[in-house]
């Protein structure tokens, strides 16, 4: 089955606006939480834009089956899946932060029954940005071709570096923090994977590093940022759905990765 990309990009940028269209209007209202840790939150809201996105996807795709933040929807052996995050940034997003963004990926099933990103969308509706890639096309912001940066020093660099959820991300990530904030230009913690890795796409980020993260996190970001010419590392976690990443523009990973590997052994 060969997935139709134009047509499944042009409902993942249906989806993604319409349920940026309802961020958008909620920006200033008071948010009601779902669940909360302490080092995330679950939105009311979470759930409404997922039911959103799902309707305009099956609308287009019934026969795909949907992996999102906030539950799973459709045949569990789907050859396509959408990967969803319907509101990345949440934390964000609650306390009035205005960087946040939906993310949408269309995954289809290879012949070794690994599922491969296909489609990638990103849209934050408060700068009113949209990120889109097909596999093996340019990527795109707003329409125009983007590229990453072709920055190789880390003296010249930025560097997005996340901390997860656990402590054991926080754990793994706090010494790496701790050499690279003396090693780069600047680093940045944004707190919405989906934007970091576009914004590495676009050239204004060099690398974001993160371990711990979800795929619905990742997806679409990824392959916006493969189509831009960047590196997209990444690697599950042992025992885990969680993943590793190093998505950088292609000329940073061994550095970092080398970096990373002295800090943690001392």
């Amino acid at each position: 089955m060969r997935v139709p990309s134009q047509r499944a990009l042009e409902c993942a940028v249906t989806a993604a606006r319409a349920a940026g269209r309802l961020m958008r209007s909620q920006k200033s209202a008071h948010k009601k939480i779902n669940a909360e840790t302490q080092h995330d939150i679950k939105l009311e809201l979470d759930v409404l834009c997922q039911k959103l996105i799902e309707k305009t996807l099956f609308r287009g795709f019934p026969e795909a089956a949907v992996l999102g933040e906030e539950g799973v929807s459709g045949r569990e052996d789907a050859p396509l899946r959408w990967v969803i995050d319907p509101i990345d940034g949440t934390v964000n997003f609650t306390y009035g932060i205005p960087h946040a963004c939906v993310s949408i990926a269309l995954q289809q099933q290879d012949k070794r029954g690994e599922f491969i990103t296909e489609i990638g969308v990103v849209y934050d509706p408060f700068c009113d940005e949209l990120w889109t890639a097909i596999r093996g096309k340019p990527a795109r912001l707003n329409g125009k071709v983007i590229h990453a940066s072709r920055r190789g020093d880390l003296e010249e660099a930025i560097v997005a570096i996340g901390f997860s959820k656990t402590l054991d991300s926080l754990h793994e990530n706090l010494p790496v923090f701790n050499v690279l904030v003396r090693r780069v230009r600047k680093i940045r913690m944004m707190g919405a994977a989906a934007l970091a890795l576009t914004y590495v796409a676009s050239g204004r980020f060099d690398a974001y590093i993160e371990s711990g993260i979800s795929l619905w996190d990742i997806a679409a970001g990824g392959l916006i940022l493969e189509c831009a010419g960047g590196e997209f590392w990444h690697r599950p976690l042992p025992n885990s759905d969680k993943y590793r990443m190093i998505a950088n523009n292609g000329l940073l990973r061994g550095k970092l990765e080398r970096l990373a590997r002295a800090a943690r052994k001392d």
